[in-house]
């Protein structure tokens, strides 16, 4: 009996540090996610001295990468609940990684325009896998955490880009930007390969029930869970936000601030480091919570409400000297990326794993079309008259919108039992 235990002590042992380890290789694959995405914004002076580039060209080629993302993220989804973690996102970080070295090789507006869609259609897939990841491996009590952890990947790529980016900017040139970027990836497709494997540990018949019958259920019924509906609405608000303070913030300290590649390099990186920080902070947080004996429900929501009820701070950016429009900028991006790592980890809390791709992957879908919308609604403002801080006073209301109706139409936060599962089916 002894011996029994302890081999199944080692067993859970290898099996958590497998697990933590697995979240250190999605964050990193996160990290050189949102490097890419931010290679245009921050070398978009050094490009529009080669390729003349208007603001609302510029909503443009953001908005193709948002509608490629928001599709794939959808359909990447599924995907990886049917071709299984590894090689789904084995697929995924190979196609991003070459969609973004060929910006590199653009000669005009339409080819960059068809790059930066083929790079959304490529990370469009990554929080499904990554999130896939924490459900595989990661116990309920702790995956806020693994998600924070990997949702802080977003702001190191981002505290990364400005000053790297700016680097090669002033030394090789736009083009090896993305050459460099799209390098990187590959080396990561490498290591991914090489190291990771899928969980083998013995699930429960419950979990292998819940499982088979999640796997049955069709896209359709997915979408009629009024869970699933609350999610994706308030992602679509959230991300209506964090699109445009992420591609827009370099542009609007060129244009607005009168900074040049040398000040974004040296004051960009900072609200993306306290990104980083909410996201650690909101996961553990919760997870906090949960430990404290908060339910489930009331350890997401309670942190859920305290991230989206700060992000109006936003509203009072054009109005104060750059250095406070810094500060708001940080405490904006705190809250929003401690946000956003709970509102993913949501799906991976109530869906067993087998749905749990698709489901993540629609509510990024309606994250992303949120941001799609929104980008091309800022471009048409700036170039109709109106200033950034009407911009800032809009995107300051979304998260408390977006709160309000995972309050009112999400319902409990627990997971889905068999039962459940089977009455949705019946039900759809």
């Amino acid at each position: 009996m002894p011996l029994f235990r302890q081999g199944r002590s080692a067993e859970r042992y290898d099996g958590e540090r497998m697990g933590w380890y697995a979240v250190a290789l999605v964050t990193a694959a996160i990290t050189i996610s949102y490097f890419d995405r931010q290679t245009l914004p921050v070398a978009i002076s050094s490009i529009q001295r080669n390729i003349p580039i208007s603001n609302q060209q510029f909503s443009y080629l953001q908005t193709s990468f948002l509608l490629a993302y928001a599709a794939l993220y959808a359909i990447g989804g599924r995907l990886l609940d049917r071709l299984g973690t590894r090689r789904g996102f084995m697929l995924i970080m190979l196609w991003w990684s070459v969609a973004c070295a060929l910006h590199g090789f653009a000669s005009g507006f339409m080819l960059l325009l068809i790059a930066r869609f083929l790079l959304g259609m490529g990370e469009g897939g990554a929080f499904p896998a990554a999130i896939r990841v924490v459900a595989e491996w990661i116990p309920p009590e702790q995956r806020s955490t693994a998600v924070g952890f990997i949702n802080a990947g977003t702001a190191l790529g981002s505290v990364l880009a400005p000053p790297l980016i700016g680097f090669i900017l002033l030394h090789s040139g736009w083009r090896a930007v993305f050459v460099s970027a799209g390098a990187a990836g590959l080396a990561w497709v490498a290591w991914w390969l090489l190291t990771y494997r899928s969980n083998s540990l013995t699930l429960s018949s419950n979990t292998l029930d819940a499982r088979l019958l999640a796997q049955q259920l069709t896209f359709r019924e997915i979408i009629s869970i009024h869970s699933v509906q609350a999610l994706v609405f308030a992602k679509f608000m959230s991300d209506s936000a964090w699109y445009f303070l992420l591609f827009w913030l370099p542009k609007y300290l060129y244009d607005a601030r009168g900074f040049d590649i040398k000040h974004v390099s040296y004051y960009a990186w900072i609200p993306y480091a306290a990104s980083g920080v909410g996201s650690l902070l909101g996961g553990l947080f919760s997870s906090r919570l949960l430990r404290r004996g908060y339910s489930l429900d009331k350890a997401r929501k309670i942190a859920l409400g305290l991230s989206a009820v700060f992000m109006p701070v936003v509203m009072l950016v054009s109005l104060v000297p750059v250095q406070w429009a810094i500060l708001l900028f940080s405490v904006a991006f705190f809250c929003q990326q401690s946000w956003s790592g709970l509102i993913m980890t949501v799906p991976a809390d109530i869906f067993p794993l087998s749905a749990v791709g698709t489901v993540s992957g629609l509510v990024g879908f309606g994250g992303a079309i949120g941001g799609a919308i929104f980008g091309i609604v800022a471009g048409y403002l700036l170039g109709h008259g109106f200033g950034y801080g009407t911009l800032f006073v809009l995107v300051g209301t979304f998260h408390l919108i977006g709160f309000l109706a995972i309050l009112l139409f999400a319902g409990k936060i627990q997971p889905l039992r068999p039962h459940d599962l089977m009455e949705i089916e019946s039900t759809a």
